[in-house]
């Protein structure tokens, strides 16, 4: 019998948290619900969690110090930002200290679950059959240890999860060109929602990772998507 997802929530707001907390358990999740940051840090180092849902202003701690701190202790967990705050600032803040996605009120139920599968997903690769390592050109990328190896097998970088799930999808799909709205329909789940800005936040990512092999080049095509060029030679594995 597999073990019931575990999802921390952390939002100031009782009855908006109760509500997302009675939907999820409705799922089949088991949830969480903490009314500040300062608690949600202390549940966190006591306790297992598959996923974080994570409010931006709260009290004692906010969100993004309470997700750096998550961050320096596990670089795996999807963490997902919901909030009312709109600003483009705070959507690229969110991504640069490592979180995942980031939800504006008022959003539809049935979306958060479809976010939710989908990270859960990408960072249980083992359950869903994925290889927990594969290799592009000389680099090779780790699912579990979220790092990045070159070719003599020394650690040159760590990654995230939304990292690597991007890396991968444009890995299998080398020398193709990829729209951005297929990128985002195939790694998040959902196309429209992302902005050009927050988008080039991970492929700027990407560049600095692929700079340890130059062979590797991912190539923007303005008001098109992306393509990675890789010579067709590449001995690219699963493990």
């Amino acid at each position: 019998m597999s073990r019931i997802t575990q999802i921390l929530l952390v939002d100031d707001d009782y009855h908006f948290g109760g509500v997302v907390k009675k939907h999820l358990e409705g799922e089949g999740f088991e949830v969480v619900h903490c009314f500040d940051g300062e608690i949600a840090w202390k549940k966190f180092q006591k306790e297992a969690f598959d996923l974080i849902l994570l409010d931006v202003m709260m009290p004692k701690k906010d969100g993004f110090t309470l997700a750096q701190e998550i961050r320096k202790k596990n670089g795996l967990i999807p963490i997902l930002f919901i909030t009312s705050r709109k600003l483009d600032e705070d959507r690229l803040e969110g991504f640069r200290i490592g979180g995942d996605d980031y939800i504006t009120k008022p959003f539809s139920f049935e979306e958060l679950v479809a976010r939710i599968r989908v990270f859960l997903k990408r960072s249980l690769p083992r359950q869903y059959n994925e290889s927990s390592e594969f290799t592009l050109g000389k680099l090779t990328f780790n699912a579990e240890f979220l790092n990045v190896k070159n070719e003599e097998g020394s650690v040159i970088g760590t990654i995230t999860p939304r990292e690597l799930a991007l890396i991968r999808y444009f890995r299998e799909n080398a020398n193709q060109i990829l729209k951005r709205e297929e990128i985002l329909l195939n790694v998040w789940g959902k196309d429209g929602f992302f902005s050009g800005r927050s988008m080039d936040v991970f492929v700027t990512r990407m560049r600095k990772h692929f700079r340890a092999d130059p062979q590797i080049q991912l190539e923007t095509l303005h008001n098109v998507g992306f393509r990675l060029n890789i010579p067709e030679e590449t001995d690219s594995k699963e493990h």
